[in-house]
């Protein structure tokens, strides 16, 4: 039956002839199930294996676009050289190759032009791989997982996919594209409306003055606009925290039966202590017939002493046990015809500070001795 179908009917005694009934939502009462908990480490654990990590693409994006556009303005004057080197070195020695324009000669050629291409343009590549790695260490750190490479059929349902599109999240992410577009235009409107002058000087300018302005003036518009860019990533990162922290959030239920699971079902853990204390007492009894001696409180106490000087230098506690087990034990060792002696404070104290297996105290020495004497005779005699 529902919860939300069932009503609790309250009676009311207004007076002695009337009573009311007045119907009452028992889901008032119930766990609403709503994730309002923090996530637990092993909740944590499970998402960042299953790819569900921390992460802004908008601050990865603007770090390795910025450090890509740094190293540009850095190292153009390097990076024009070559160029010019390049295009002078393929426009004026070309045509003095020998088998140019054989097959194996464009190959030979081209490949030497595109290899030359690639170390002039190896600085900003490879600025840009380290950009994004220690990016992406920062915020996830070292991770290898292939679930989020697995294909999923729920990706191919259309109502699924529609979801996705009218989705909170993507209207969200359309949100701030429109205010990266926007900012980002203001800021590269903003900085080309101070270069109006220099752009007018640039018509009695010569062609590589004129191509030098452009790159810089390229290059310092695109650093500002990454910087824009990367506080706007700031900003992202906090707002896929918050979604983060939230999409991990679990009920009150859920945290109960992740303790259940860490813990282990309490049924399940009190018949394996059960059996445990099943095959514990059943080897104890088994060493009852080698003991010497009993002592008993008499009913509620029996500990089983045994002493062997050639293998210990003190009596050794065989077995012991309470009511029942007590029990137990005297008549297993009534049926190996050991001796029983009562000794009540002798028995309770064995009981309370000596384990199973464990040696007698030397305060107990005395009357542990006394006792076992005393069977010692008896033994003599029979």
């Amino acid at each position: 039956m529902k919860n939300e179908n069932i009503n609790l009917l309250l009676l009311i005694r207004k007076n002695k002839r009337s009573h009311k009934l007045i119907p009452v939502n028992l889901q008032l009462f119930a766990d609403s199930g709503d994730k309002t908990e923090k996530a637990t480490p092993k909740k944590r654990s499970k998402a960042r294996e299953d790819g569900q990590v921390l992460q802004s693409k908008e601050m990865t994006s603007a770090i390795v676009l910025l450090c890509m556009f740094i190293t540009l303005r850095i190292s153009g004057k390097f990076i024009y050289e070559g160029i010019l080197d390049l295009i002078r070195i393929f426009l004026t020695q070309s045509p003095s190759v020998e088998g140019l324009f054989t097959i194996n000669g464009m190959i030979k050629m081209y490949s030497e032009v595109v290899i030359a291409f690639l170390k002039i343009s190896a600085p900003i590549f490879v600025v840009a791989l380290l950009a994004g790695l220690v990016s992406g260490y920062a915020q996830v750190g070292f991770l290898f997982t292939t679930k989020t490479l697995q294909f999923k059929f729920s990706k191919l349902n259309p109502l699924s996919g529609l979801k996705r599109i009218f989705s909170i999240r993507s209207l969200t992410e359309l949100v701030k594209a429109i205010i990266k577009i926007v900012v980002v235009g203001l800021i590269g409107y903003l900085y080309l409306q101070g270069e109006t002058i220099n752009v007018l000087n640039t018509m009695d300018m010569e062609v590589v003055s004129i191509a030098v302005y452009i790159g810089v003036t390229a290059t310092n518009v695109a650093i500002r606009m990454c910087l824009a860019i990367l506080v706007l990533g700031v900003l992202d990162y906090g707002y896929q925290w918050w979604e983060y922290e939230k999409n991990l959030k679990m009920s009150k239920q859920e945290i109960k039966e992740e303790h259940k699971q860490a813990e282990g079902n309490p049924e399940v853990k009190s018949k394996i202590k059960e059996k445990q204390r099943q095959i514990s007492m059943r080897r104890m009894l088994q060493d009852i017939p080698q003991a010497d001696v009993v002592i008993t409180n008499p009913t509620h106490y029996a500990v089983a002493i045994k002493y062997d000087a050639q293998t210990s230098d003190a009596p050794v506690v065989v077995a012991k046990g309470q009511d029942y087990i007590a029990l137990r034990i005297r008549e297993v060792a009534k049926e190996n015809e050991i001796e029983i002696v009562e000794n009540k404070p002798l028995a309770r104290s064995l009981y309370e500070t000596v384990e199973i297996g464990g040696r007698v105290p030397p305060e107990l020495y005395q009357a542990v001795a006394e006792i076992l004497a005393f069977v010692y005779g008896l033994k003599q005699k029979k």
